[in-house]
């Protein structure tokens, strides 16, 4: 019996401690240059907020998410095969980047914060020359990020974005990738 209880024991240690390490700081920090190949000129690092690779859209392949600055998102999105996205704001009901992107902050800090997320591809992962997708999220108000598990309404697990939003009330929000593209969940209040 007592074996038994050990055994099981391991097993679920087993599985628990990958995944722990599911979400860590980007090995290689991707930097002005990188981001520049992959997205273009107009947008850079955000040196505030660390990068974070994790696996976001479930298909064993190491995925990155940098934080950075874009002063016009739609420019290079042809040229550098990326999507614009406004989960944020589809969330609230109008989320067509051609528009929202024009849509200004009060705050001059946040004006052109993005997310770029790079899904990766073959044994490169995100690092590839040709990653398998690349997406830049707008408006997301975001003062810190960290990727955690979430547990959706139909009691699946996925691997999201979580963002401490910027504003008085700090709220805390999920940017997750629900196999075809990425929705905004509002969370709570601050994970401080």
């Amino acid at each position: 019996m007592r074996a038994c209880f050990l055994c099981l024991m391991a097993i679920i240690l087993g599985a628990l401690l990958p995944a722990q390490e599911a979400a860590k700081p980007a090995a290689s920090v991707p930097d002005d240059q990188f981001i520049r190949k992959q997205f273009g000129a107009s947008c850079s690092e955000n040196p505030a907020v660390a990068a974070i690779a994790a696996d976001l859209n479930g298909d064993g392949i190491e995925d990155v998410v940098i934080p950075a600055r874009c002063k016009d998102p739609m420019m290079d999105a042809g040229d550098n095969h990326y999507l614009v996205i406004d989960p944020y704001n589809s969330f609230y009901g109008l989320g067509d980047p051609k528009i929202t992107t024009q849509f200004s902050t009060a705050d001059p800090e946040h004006r052109d914060l993005v997310l770029l997320i790079i899904h990766g591809e073959g044994a490169q992962a995100w690092r590839a020359d040709a990653p398998k997708e690349k997406f830049l999220i707008v408006n997301l108000p975001y003062k810190q990020i960290q990727v955690k598990r979430l547990l959706l309404k139909k009691k699946k697990v996925v691997m999201a974005i979580y963002s401490i939003e910027s504003g008085q009330d700090q709220m805390t929000s999920a940017i997750f990738w629900d196999g075809k593209k990425y929705k905004y969940q509002p969370v709570g209040s601050s994970m401080q």
